[in-house]
């Protein structure tokens, strides 16, 4: 597997692999991992469709692209997914996958003609004062020390921030800045998360750093990604003959370590509470989604708080990857990520009302009709004064295909479930879907004589608690995440969030996408390149310009640059290559 930093590429259509005809693969996990790992087999690797087999353990597919519920009980969202054009593997993947609502055209066309008619744009990134937009929030308000950290920290290499955290590379003067709100309430960074995730992230979206104002570079699919993203994918993997199992809780993968090749020989499953399992043929390919953020998510509804799950028993994902982990240390360590849920979890909740009241709000604040059929908030809308640091979000409307006309989904998370509101004075985990209306209400700048009889008649309001969903980002270090492809493994690769991909950035539709195209492309040596991670290597000139602009608009060459700053050799390389030092 290689990669590559043109399209010269990406039309081929690779040679069909020696022998795949005769070769089968076991896919656990029908999340957006594991449905594009079958999708490149089919497409790429040309693998007979019927040999392919989806193991989930739900009775759903897509993982954490998810979306349900109805117009009278409310509609369900643990979340959403913000995406960019620069999303190489994610759109190489949906180019092939036909739209379900727009008649010959595949869903990155869609997707395009939607963005292109309709682009993103915040009309108020962040308010306070009870429904005041934030003064200040056309500036960053970053110092020259932040500044300087920011830079720093983009160059300093990977095995010097092992189990260091953001609060131990970044400052105050950092953590003071609109900079840090903007970032924090767009990716779910908490001060005791990973340094090496906030570098990569600075990294791979410094040509971002100018739209954190008002989101303009953001994309959004038109319903939820459940409708809009996973279903297309699993209805075209299911006209090719794919097989879905669901209702298999996949406990281990037994492999051969013996004679230095890793070989995965046989997988074993529950099934009705019954233990069962197939012996895996060597020739054959095992593909493992480790790791979920969305394992252990709980609903509560209008009238109870969502309940706090950190159980892992035979059957959850966590305690599978603990099993596979157990027989070589190249797997990966689990416990890194999933052992302390009070760094990693927080909680979301969906909102659907039941009348005008509301929606006339989302329209007075954003100053954009919810009903428009276009771009209402263009991203998360935080509230900076928030005790729970609450955001929250109005996608197009409607943002469920079945969603009647009138009616409005809005979707809220807090960052701090664990303290008590400024209204509510319980913290965001302890309350109702009725309470956290109320707290979003009171943020509006609704009255508070009519904030209470809103809340409790102008909305169904489901809390989630999820107590993994920033797991990937816990502080971590070299061989915590194994591999995409394990060295020396024959036939077993790992998928999604908790495998490591060089550069590239977690919690993100794109990365789930790139280890299913590097796994497929690594097993079956596929010819056709990997596309490079944008803003690693080719646009390191603008990482050098993003500095120069964050360093007071003062120029810096390379060789300046590297001269004031700790930078590893790999970047040194990579200057010196593009005649920047």
């Amino acid at each position: 597997m290689r990669y590559a930093h043109s399209n010269f590429e990406a039309f081929v259509r690779p040679e069909k692999p020696p022998g795949i005809e005769g070769r089968s693969a076991w896919i656990i996990g029908s999340g957006l991992g594991g449905m594009a790992a079958a999708a490149f087999l089919i497409r790429d690797a040309r693998m007979t469709p019927s040999h392919i087999t989806i193991l989930d353990a739900s009775d759903a597919d897509g993982g954490a692209l998810d979306g349900a519920g109805n117009a009278e009980t409310g509609w369900l969202i643990r979340g959403g997914r913000e995406m960019e054009e620069q999303f190489q593997c994610l759109w190489d993947l949906y180019r092939s996958i036909p739209s379900l609502e727009v008649q010959d055209a595949s869903v990155l066309d869609e997707f395009y003609r939607l963005n292109r008619i309709d682009p993103s744009s915040s009309p108020v990134r962040a308010m306070c004062g009870r429904g005041q937009p934030l003064p200040d929030r056309d500036s960053l308000k970053l110092t020259g020390k932040a500044r300087r950290e920011i830079i720093s920290l983009i160059l300093t290499d990977e095995k010097k921030l092992d189990g260091k955290t953001i609060r131990d590379v970044l400052s105050a003067d950092f953590m003071k800045s609109n900079f840090w709100l903007f970032w924090r309430s767009m990716f779910a960074f908490e001060t005791w998360h990973s340094a090496i995730e906030m570098k990569r992230y600075l990294a791979r979206f410094v040509h971002q750093i100018l739209g954190l104002k008002d989101l303009h570079t953001l994309k959004f699919t038109r319903f939820n990604q459940q409708e809009s993203l996973s279903r297309p994918l699993a209805t075209w993997l299911a006209e090719q003959g794919v097989m879905f199992r669901h209702g298999i809780q996949v406990t281990n993968v037994r492999v051969d370590t013996t004679g230095g090749k890793k070989v995965a020989s046989h997988i074993d499953w529950l099934e009705n509470e019954q233990p069962g399992g197939i012996n895996i043929p060597a020739n054959d390919l095992v593909f493992v989604t480790n790791g979920s953020m969305v394992e252990n998510s709980r609903w509560g509804n209008h009238y109870a708080p969502a309940p706090v799950d950190t159980t892992i028993s035979e059957g959850n994902i966590w305690q599978l990857w603990r099993n596979i982990a157990a027989q070589d240390s190249a797997f990966g360590r689990p416990d890194v990520f999933c052992g302390d849920t009070t760094k990693s979890r927080w909680e979301s909740a969906t909102v659907t009302t039941l009348d005008a009241r509301i929606p006339e709000l989302v329209h007075k604040v954003t100053g954009r009709d919810p009903f428009s059929g276009r771009t209402v908030t263009g991203g998360p809308i935080t509230i900076q004064d928030s005790a729970w640091l609450m955001s929250w979000v109005v996608s197009r409307q409607p943002h469920f295909k079945n969603q009647p006309e009138g009616q409005m989904v809005a979707w809220l998370y807090g960052l701090f479930s664990d303290v008590p509101g400024n209204y509510v004075k319980k913290p965001m985990q302890d309350c109702t879907g009725e309470e956290i209306t109320r707290e979003w209400l009171f943020h509006m700048g609704v009255p508070e004589d009519q904030i209470d009889d809103m809340a409790a008649t102008g909305a169904i309001t489901h809390p989630c608690m999820m107590p993994f969903i920033t797991a990937q980002f816990m502080p971590r270090s070299a061989g915590d995440r194994p591999k995409v492809v394990p060295d020396g493994s024959v036939n077993l690769a790992f998928l999604g969030q908790f495998a490591e991909t060089p550069r590239e950035t977690v919690f993100t539709t794109e990365y789930s996408v790139r280890t299913a195209m590097e796994a497929v492309y690594t097993l079956l040596d596929i010819d056709r390149a990997v596309p490079e991670v944008f803003g690693s290597v080719y646009d390191i000139r603008m990482l050098l310009q993003a500095a120069a602009e964050l360093r007071d608009g003062k120029k810096i060459s390379g060789s300046g640059l590297v001269h004031h700053l700790t930078v590893g050799t790999e970047i040194d390389d990579l200057l010196e290559r593009y005649g920047l030092i």
